[in-house]
């Protein structure tokens, strides 16, 4: 019984289907005006015609975006431009990470070049040297980002409070950041690292002044 009734339903469906008649109310288009690719390509259509805005005129708001505005720190405007924390954040810490990379991965190459092996094999030579770029190139990378991380967090505090961006403050900086970074490893070391770091910051913002 089942077999018949889905029968009569798909007759009944399709003779719907033919029954079915479709007008157009609105006259078709003509195609003779309408935009080609050719004609964009040619330069013969103005481009910005096709943009939904393009007829506003001078209703259009704009948003006044302040992602071009400097850092107006006294003392801020140097060699290298800074829109603030956020540039100097980014851009140190990237540079300094990859700067790191290269350091270390030069380094990871003499070290395994020059290695002794027990046998002279090519493939345990180029193993050697991929093992110290590995270890020494991700060391030495690591070490300078976390560095620039801190130094720059520190250096634009230190801007902050005291209003104004000098040499003294990119010194009192790095020697902060040498100090933490090597704060476990005793006074000594630590000392050690605030002076070097701090007179590195000294040098480097001396330069971005002068230049």
């Amino acid at each position: 019984m089942a077999a018949p009734d889905s029968q009569d339903s798909q007759r009944s469906i399709q003779d719907d289907l033919r029954s079915v008649k479709f007008s157009q109310d609105n006259p078709a288009v003509p195609v003779e005006g309408a935009v080609t690719a050719n004609d964009l390509l040619l330069a013969a259509y103005d481009p910005t015609r096709l943009h939904p805005l393009a007829q506003l005129g001078d209703q259009l708001d704009y948003l006044v975006l302040d992602d071009a505005k400097k850092n107006e720190l006294p003392g801020a405007g140097t060699a290298i431009p800074s829109r603030g924390f956020s540039d100097d954040l980014c851009y140190g810490t990237g540079t300094m990470y990859l700067s790191g990379l290269a350091l270390g991965g030069l380094w990871g190459v003499s070290e395994g070049a020059r290695r002794p092996l027990a046998v002279s094999n090519m493939r345990l030579r180029i193993n050697s040297i991929l093992n110290s770029v590995t270890r020494r190139g991700t060391f030495i990378g690591n070490s300078a980002g976390v560095l620039a991380l801190a130094y720059n967090g520190i250096n634009s505090s230190i801007d902050s409070f005291r209003g104004k961006h000098d040499t003294a403050g990119s010194m009192a900086a790095g020697a902060l950041t040498g100090a933490l970074y090597k704060s476990t490893a005793g006074a000594k070391p630590a000392l050690v690292a605030a002076t070097l770091i701090s007179g590195l910051a000294g040098i480097w913002s001396y330069v971005k002044k002068s230049v």
